[in-house]
């Protein structure tokens, strides 16, 4: 495959819930062939979104892998989720591809999850163009959408594009690289597209556009820049080659519209994927740590390289099992390859590759460089894992998961399925990050963990609907966490007979305060390090880090805590690394509670649309709910309310929010940070809890 990656494009689809993604992914595997027959989410029969979950609720929950071929292309797409609770369905994605499609709502704008995930393809440094969705509908406002971009994202917007007619007028688009404007067949459902010359009522709006364009494509080339200032004809791919450099860097992002539910713009955007987004050649070669020397390699995508990948999925298949969705770096395998997991020092073999059209599979013989495949068989790998040549090993940067904020408890209906809920759960972490699972230390109760209401809700439905395992929930609970507010020093000697030897060890460490999003650091302070083995520091390590996963203040996970080990005192023939573990485990807390412990509580980010009659009721509700309102904007004749407000409050607002508004108010919330509970709040917490 390697000498066709110039043709190959990796890309993912991504947005704010409710922008038109899956529908314009279903359009794009109309016009390429792949289907014949466009799917609807409102129908629930689309291509993409094939769990019951998402047919039911209209929405996409797991991202899905599909591809195309446009023109002599190949596009590898990944359709992710735009609920901010599958937030993590985004992430993983964009760590493994090449370029992205934003799609942006006409009328929203730029909403808080499109924040969110276009925050997440800065970090990862991928590309990205922008296609403004839903030019037909009521309210749309192509320009007010490129103002917002600029206020609000990292990349400058340059309009490609510009829309032909608006709201219930909307025919077609405008070319500004070409000149020309687009208009799309209805008998054919838009695979027809009409070229014609641009309307003189649109010759003005049209030509300032095009020199914005210039203006800014010009700035990529030198050519393109003198024949600008020359005022030569231009030849379109002259622009394109301009814009494609500057979307590469990361500097612009080329901005599209259309509507894909009325067939229109959908294969100008195909064109734009291949025009400016980048191939696995153009994404370079990709730089590891040799988990043996910890040095940096780097892996070229071609396949004479050491095979190197990373697994970024895991799902279950009901037919084969547990499929391990892997992006190919270098090199080529197929199943006789032995593998190797730098993590767990692993071997790995694969017993049968899939290439994947959403929950259809296609089987193939290899999985080579720049490929997006399935693969069967990895017993040892996780989400997150490389698998690698076993000479020539590699180790990638790993994937960084949000905690969960929000549990609920769950039991067996009868005591005979309790292996079998064990089971379900075990394969539920391991498919999702951001479910967790464990003991409830006051109550003994079975806790499953998520991002949000909705997040466990659809965990519960699985567990009925794809294990058959019936469960009680009990209700939602917030995930708490511990830090302290001062520094503190303490001193522990531990000395303990232990099967006839003594155990000895002597710990003394430093706390103080730190950002609850850095969770707790430990770092040595001791300067004469060849004294005290390495080993044994370690160990004072992990006995720290074991102490800190329930506070001592009210037994939740502690954040926000720098720790230094000052000194540790050992014995020749007494000192052990287990002496060691405990003793740093028993300074820690001692010197936890000196350091005056408080609780944490999540807040989260809340975006309210709503007509300005009720901006009132709404922003006294939220006070009441402890909440902090950040800003009030408009978006055209609504109302934007901004704020923060602790999740506690949060449970079933749904509900009242229709009340306070007739059901004419829409809203989005998103985790923020943690913050520190108040007095009054945490003393109601912990007699709560039986801990006052």
């Amino acid at each position: 495959m390697s000498s066709s990656l110039v043709n190959v494009r990796n890309i993912g689809i991504m947005a704010h819930i409710d922008a038109g993604k899956t529908t314009t992914t279903e359009r794009i595997l109309f016009y390429t062939g792949i289907v014949h027959r466009m799917g609807e989410v409102h129908d629930g029969n689309t291509v993409m979104d094939w769990m019951v979950q998402e047919r039911e609720r209209g929405i996409t929950i797991t991202s899905a892998a599909t591809s195309c071929n446009w023109k002599e292309y190949q596009i590898n797409i990944i359709d992710t989720p735009g609920h901010v609770d599958f937030t993590i369905e985004v992430e993983r994605s964009l760590r493994v591809l090449d370029g992205a499609v934003a799609i942006f709502d006409s009328v929203g704008g730029v909403e808080p999850q499109s924040e969110t995930v276009w925050h997440q393809a800065d970090h990862y440094n991928v590309p990205r163009i922008a296609f403004v969705n839903k030019m037909d509908r009521v309210g749309a406002d192509f320009e007010r959408v490129i103002a917002m971009m600029q206020e609000k994202l990292t990349l400058e917007p340059v309009p490609v594009q510009i829309p032909f007619g608006k709201e219930d007028t909307f025919e077609g688009v405008i070319d500004l690289v070409r000149m020309k404007v687009y208009l799309y067949s209805k008998e054919t459902l838009g695979a027809q597209v009409i070229a014609e010359a641009i309307p003189s009522a649109y010759h003005e709006e049209a030509h300032h556009y095009r020199e914005l364009l210039l203006e800014k494509a010009s700035e990529y080339n030198d050519d393109l820049l003198e024949k600008v200032l020359e005022h030569d004809a231009i030849e379109p791919v002259l622009i394109d080659s301009a814009l494609r450099t500057g979307t590469l860097a990361n500097e612009i992002c080329p901005v599209l519209c259309g509507s894909a539910l009325k067939n229109k713009g959908v294969q100008q955007l195909l064109d734009a994927i291949i025009a400016y987004l980048p191939s696995p050649r153009d994404r370079g070669s990709v730089k590891g740590i040799n988990p043996k020397t910890n040095e940096t390699v780097e892996r070229s995508p071609d396949e004479d390289s050491p095979f190197s990948c990373l697994v970024f999925k895991i799902a279950t298949d009901p037919h084969v099992g547990r499929l391990a969705f892997a992006r190919a770096y270098s090199g080529k395998a197929g199943f006789k390859t032995i593998l190797i997991n730098p993590r767990t020092g692993a071997k790995e073999r694969m017993t049968r590759i899939f290439k994947m059209h959403s929950n259809h599979r296609k089987p193939v013989q290899n999985i080579s460089a720049g490929e997006i495949l399935a693969l069967v068989g990895l017993k040892d790998t996780a989400t997150g894992d490389t698998l690698c040549d076993r000479i020539n090993q590699v180790c990638y940067e790993e994937m960084i998961f949000p905690q969960p904020v929000i549990s609920i408890s769950i039991e067996p209906k009868s005591a005979t399925e309790e292996e079998k809920l064990n089971t379900a759960l075990e394969r539920l972490v391991d498919e999702d990050p951001t479910c967790a699972v464990g003991i409830d230390k006051e109550t003994g109760q079975r806790l499953i963990s998520g991002m949000g209401e909705l997040h466990l809700e659809i965990l519960i439905d699985r567990l009925k609907r794809e294990f058959n395992v019936e469960v009680n929930a009990g209700k939602p609970q917030v995930s708490y966490r511990e830090t302290v507010t001062v520094q503190a020093k303490e001193s522990v000697e531990y000395l303990q007979p232990i099967a006839g030897k003594t155990q000895y060890a002597g710990v003394t460490l430093t706390i103080e305060p730190a950002l609850p999003a850095d969770g707790v650091q430990f770092s040595s302070r001791i300067k004469k390090k060849k004294e005290i083995p390495e080993t044994f520091i370690e160990a004072v390590k992990q006995g720290v880090l074991e102490a800190s996963s329930g506070g001592e203040l009210a037994g939740y996970q502690v954040l926000g805590a720098k720790v230094f080990l000052e000194n540790i005192d050992i014995r020749e023939d007494d000192s052990t690394e287990m002496a060691c573990k405990i003793a740093g485990s028993m300074a820690f807390r001692q010197a936890y509670i000196k350091a005056i412990p408080v609780i944490l509580e999540p807040m989260m980010r809340l975006e309210i649309v709503l007509p300005d009659e009720y901006v009132g009721s709404v922003i006294n509700d939220l006070n009441g709910r402890r909440g902090k309102v950040t800003n009030i904007g408009t978006r055209g004749e609504l109302q934007i309310i901004d704020g923060d407000v602790p999740l506690a409050e949060m449970f079933g607002y749904a509900t009242v929010l229709r009340s306070l508004t007739q059901g004419r108010a829409v809203y989005t919330m998103q985790f923020s940070q943690y913050e520190k509970t108040s007095k009054a709040v945490q003393e109601a917490l912990l007699r709560r809890i039986g801990r006052m």
